[in-house]
């Protein structure tokens, strides 16, 4: 059982260079101190990241905000002002106390509030921002429950807070307010706040979600987020050619035809995309988990929660 004990042992390994695995509402995170470069480096070595995919600074609360962020334009503190604590992330200019190695060597550093309570009050603790990444090796599924963490790292990450099921699933959604001439805001992943809600409130955005030289901001490599058995999206039939290959099925709904799956994971039974985002990763581990040949995933509904599910997708399948 958490105790507020565990809680400060957490901020005390993080004031001291070390790492520490979290809950947020979006997914678990590895963690260390955002002012110290020497930690952060820590966190690219564990995950095996490459150096030039930058990480978001997480804060207890928005008022913390001009710690790390050299102004807020006025649109971004609508976004605040609607959103916060949430699953948004801001790309803002960064404060010349945030290391390069946290923004992969950009003037701009994303950032957000979450609105896990173990997460804000583990931050609060700690007396420092925290630069977290999700808790996973680079380029993997993303871990929902403290035992994901668990199985991919063993020791290797020192403490993992156990906050649960992460209640959301998908990573947050990440908006830029750099390199933007007109002031109007940049999607550069879909997430947790869906694009429908945030141009409800700022207007209509400007799009980037595809960056691989130098990304803004997590996410935007072409392949990520996928497991380890090939994944191939496809709207409807397969073709193995063999039946001895083991397929296995990632569907929205239950299907109408499940034979000659070898799995099979529903996201939602009653088609909510809100349940599938928060089932999504965890289904996949659990295929990855059965020997499987392959992976077919079944698009869902590019509606809302839909496109950041279908953006997950796309990148698990991406060769």
């Amino acid at each position: 059982m958490l105790t507020d004990q565990n809680i400060i042992d957490a901020a005390r390994l993080i004031r001291a260079g070390g790492l520490v695995a979290f809950p947020t509402e979006t997914v678990y995170g590895l963690g260390a101190n955002a002012l110290d470069a020497v930690a952060v480096a820590g966190v690219f070595e564990v995950k095996g990241r490459p150096r030039f995919d930058p990480l978001i600074v997480h804060l207890a609360e928005p008022e913390q905000l001009m710690d790390v962020a050299r102004s807020v334009p006025p649109l971004a503190m609508k976004l605040i002002d609607k959103f916060w604590p949430g699953p948004l992330s801001l790309v803002l200019d960064k404060q010349p106390s945030i290391p390069d190695i946290v923004t992969a060597g950009l003037s701009s550093v994303a950032i957000r509030c979450p609105a896990h309570d173990l997460a804000r009050r583990l931050i609060q603790a700690a007396g420092v921002p925290i630069a977290a990444p999700s808790a996973n090796r680079f380029g993997a599924v993303s871990p929902t429950t403290a035992r994901h963490v668990v199985e991919q790292f063993g020791d290797e990450v020192p403490l993992v807070l156990d906050g649960g099921p992460c209640r959301i699933g998908l990573e947050s959604t990440v908006v830029s307010f750099v390199d933007s001439p007109d002031g109007r805001p940049t999607l550069l992943r879909p997430g947790g706040i869906t694009r429908e809600e945030i141009e409800r409130v700022v207007g209509t955005l400007k799009i980037r979600m595809h960056e691989e030289a130098q990304p803004a901001s997590p996410g935007q490599l072409l392949r990520h987020y996928a497991p380890e058995t090939r994944l191939v999206l496809s709207a409807d039939g397969f073709c193995t050619g063999s039946s001895a290959v083991k397929v296995g099925l990632l569907s929205f709904q239950r299907p109408t035809s499940p034979a000659g799956f070898a799995a099979i994971e529903v996201l939602s039974e009653q088609g909510c995309l809100r349940e599938a985002a928060a089932n999504l990763f965890a289904a996949l581990r659990r295929l990855d988990a059965q020997g499987l040949d392959f992976i077919v995933a079944r698009p869902v509904p590019e509606v809302d929660l839909g496109h950041a599910i279908m953006d997950r997708l796309r990148r698990a399948a991406a060769r």
